[in-house]
């Protein structure tokens, strides 16, 4: 659902809303709000973040030098403000966590979980955002078609480096360290 405004959205029109369970985005100056997600997308949030995290933010049994964050607010322009399902910055680029929101730095890596509600946006204003920004990695994990898609960044396009289903494993860049098992990233279909 999109709010009308007579200028364009930005900070302050998020920091305005009341915190109602919406979640709420501001994209090429629209407000954007749309009911906070499903249990199934929390889930895939968590089993993707529990994989990623030791490794690459914690430096647990891998490389380190990442923070990893769930729905951060991240302001990629004045009236462009975004909340990624999951998101994440080199250390080297962004060498302290950061204290305030919103987050500044465009990220290097952007995962958005899917929903019939977001994927739309996900797949076209968000990707391009994200691609006009600077981030070099997008992936989409996609509850309903139970799929993980990762994307690159390349002369200025997005450039499929692989998409893997349900019982398949991946290693996607930037975290090609380790392997995913995408079917554990979505809950059990219903019986």
């Amino acid at each position: 659902m999109a709010e009308t405004l007579k200028r364009p959205a930005g900070w302050s029109d998020l920091l305005a809303l009341p915190e109602d369970g919406l979640r709420a985005e501001v994209l090429a100056g629209e407000l954007i709000t749309h009911p906070r997600p499903r249990p199934a997308h929390g889930r895939t949030q968590v089993i993707l973040s529990s994989s990623l995290a030791p490794p690459f933010d914690l430096g647990e049994g891998g490389p380190g030098g990442w923070w990893l964050l769930i729905e951060p607010d991240v302001q990629l322009g004045p009236h462009d403000i975004v909340v990624p399902d999951l998101v994440g910055w080199r250390r080297e680029r962004m060498p302290e966590f950061p204290a305030e929101r919103p987050i500044t730095l465009a990220p290097d890596w952007v995962c958005e979980v899917l929903s019939p509600g977001t994927a739309r946006r996900d797949r076209t204003i968000k990707a391009d955002l994200y691609l006009r920004a600077g981030v070099p990695h997008y992936w989409l994990a996609d509850i309903e078609l139970r799929t993980l898609e990762a994307l690159e960044a390349q002369s200025g396009r997005w450039v499929r480096l692989g998409a893997w289903s349900n019982g398949e494993s991946a290693r996607a860049a930037p975290f090609e360290a380790v392997e995913i098992a995408v079917g554990t990233l979505f809950p059990p279909p219903p019986s």
